[in-house]
């Protein structure tokens, strides 16, 4: 294991270090920080106000990689885009962040967590919407197919949950002690995500997600409305 040097040391630069680079003075660690995911204000403030003193030096750097720094001072968040395609470029430039393809509960989960964070903008003053697992599980459980096991449908659920913590749209709280329910914080980074047309539209994507898991009972219901 490595020690730290004591005060003693001699840390003045020899003739033949004069000419080595000086540090990057923040630069290299809000990056790494980037390039690892989504940097929300509260979690790392210091980060962040690095970040938007050396702003104009994040977007030139990350620049060169192809990608686009997004930062939202309002809702206190930042990360790395893909630059769109140059339709003028000789070359296509490999893409360092991937596309994926979210599947159909995780994305269902998304636009509920979405649509109650706008909800509580709406009627709440409190900055922060907190939501428990009991929460999330009685939202989802509505839209998914019915389960004979309700363990199992449980542990499909957490996963789900876990997902979209990896994803930087949910964090998890440190438990309290008290037997109190698991609880989640909506990552303010879900809007730049699901925006608000596609909010718009939810209801009719949450008439796709019922057709998904009962197409009987949506071929029925659409034979009723004529």
């Amino acid at each position: 294991m490595l020690e730290a040097m004591s005060s003693s040391t001699d840390l003045s630069p020899s003739p033949a270090d004069a000419d080595a680079p000086l540090p990057a003075d923040g630069l290299s660690p809000v990056v790494i920080s980037l390039c690892r995911g989504v940097l929300h204000r509260d979690a790392a403030p210091r980060d962040w106000q690095t970040l938007l003193d050396l702003a104009p030096r994040v977007r030139d750097y990350v620049a060169v990689l192809n990608l686009e720094l997004m930062i939202d001072e309002a809702e206190g968040h930042a990360y790395l885009a893909q630059r769109p395609a140059d339709e003028n470029a000789e070359t296509d430039l490999p893409r360092l962040i991937s596309r994926r393809q979210l599947s159909y509960p995780v994305s269902l989960l998304l636009a509920l967590l979405r649509k109650k964070l706008a909800e509580h903008d709406a009627t709440s003053g409190e900055p922060r919407l907190i939501v428990t697992r009991e929460q999330i599980v009685d939202a989802l459980r509505v839209f998914l197919p019915d389960a004979a096991n309700e363990a199992r449908l449980l542990d499909r659920i957490d996963t789900h949950i876990n997902k979209a913590v990896e994803l930087g749209m949910l964090r998890r709280l440190r438990a309290s002690g008290d037997g109190a329910s698991t609880r989640f914080e909506v990552q303010r980074i879900i809007k730049a995500f699901v925006d608000a047309q596609w909010l718009n539209e939810l209801e009719a994507r949450l008439a796709e997600y019922r057709a998904y898991i009962d197409p009987e009972a949506s071929t029925a219901s659409r034979s009723e409305d004529g």
